[in-house]
């Protein structure tokens, strides 16, 4: 713990500090938040918000981690998976914001490029790392699922899942920020449990969200746009798989699988009733908006249904 606290302090210290320049930068190059229509009322006044925030915690995690990367090589694959999300999620709000095509990438073309994201991270993650496919399995002691060929396309799907539930999760002021800094605490401190090599890139990355956090708390300074919601699934998947723990994923990161089911439950009856819909809107943040919670109670809540989850998966470690 005394090794990795200088990490997580020097990583708050530094987003911190970046967080007013790169506000103003964004401001200056017009990179504002665009608003759905159709969205809560209240979100409106947020149009033209700077966006593409998650710069302030990537940058300091990354140098961070970097400084630990000789001690601790699982860093590097996760690192690599982290920026490789966060490559793909500029490039769509670069199409968005600079370019002005509100639709960003096409969803072929940002599936390709997730695709080859996850290849580089099993390239890198077994050429750097022991790197174990088969899965601890959640209050089952000494017991792993092995799933032989199937372990490098569930390794993919559980990957992209994952930066999807990240992505939707991004819709409230300091939400998706404040649910991953609590689930990366949870690594870090499952890495040192079971002496799994992360816990540098957790801490880091820890003290780099709540940096962010600062700027991104209601009402929102910044937004961390694609390229720091799509990271944060790089982050939650990186982790997980060096610590082999992706089935904790749907224990710990709840808030994630609900806010993606919600989308495909609401798509699905949508098209099933034609034209009804199950929640007022979705992903589900925004039913509870709708239905007269602040922002401020959907983060707050959502967080703790977070910290009840992640105490859950501690328990499940054993």
């Amino acid at each position: 713990m005394l090794q990795i606290l200088p990490g997580f302090l020097v990583s708050l210290a530094i987003a911190i500090l970046i967080g007013p320049s790169w506000i103003k930068f964004m401001a200056r190059v017009k990179a504002g938040q665009t608003i759905r229509s159709e969205g809560p009322e209240s979100h409106l006044k947020k149009m033209g918000t700077p966006m593409m925030g998650g710069f302030i915690f990537l940058i300091p995690t990354t140098i961070v981690s970097i400084c630990y990367a000789r001690s601790f090589p699982k860093v590097i694959p996760v690192l690599i998976l982290m920026w490789g999300f966060a490559a793909v999620g500029f490039i769509d709000d670069y199409i968005k914001v600079v370019l002005k095509r509100s639709m960003g990438l096409k969803a072929w073309q940002k599936m390709g490029l997730q695709i080859v994201v996850c290849a580089a991270f099993y390239f890198v993650a077994s050429l750097f790392t022991e790197l174990d496919l088969t899965l601890k399995v959640p209050f089952a002691e000494g017991i792993r699922l092995d799933l032989g060929l199937w372990a490098i396309p569930a390794m993919f799907f559980i990957a992209i899942a994952t930066v999807n539930g990240t992505n939707f999760t991004d819709g409230v002021d300091g939400l998706s920020s404040s649910v991953t800094s609590v689930v990366a605490g949870f690594f870090a401190i499952a890495s040192l449990i079971l002496k799994g090599g992360v816990e540098p890139i957790a801490a880091a990355f820890l003290g780099g969200l709540l940096g962010y956090l600062v700027y991104n708390l209601h009402p929102a300074k910044i937004f961390m746009g694609d390229t720091g919601s799509l990271a944060l699934g790089g982050f939650v998947a990186g982790c997980a798989y060096m610590l082999e723990l992706p089935l904790f994923i749907p224990i710990v990161g709840i808030i994630y699988f609900v806010e993606v089911l919600s989308v495909i439950i609401q798509v699905s009856y949508f098209k099933i009733t034609k034209g009804k819909r199950l929640f007022r809107m979705a992903p589900i943040h925004h039913h509870f908006e709708k239905g007269g919670w602040s922002e401020t109670k959907v983060v707050g809540v959502f967080t703790i249904v977070t910290v009840v989850a992640c105490v859950i998966g501690f328990a499940g470690l054993w």
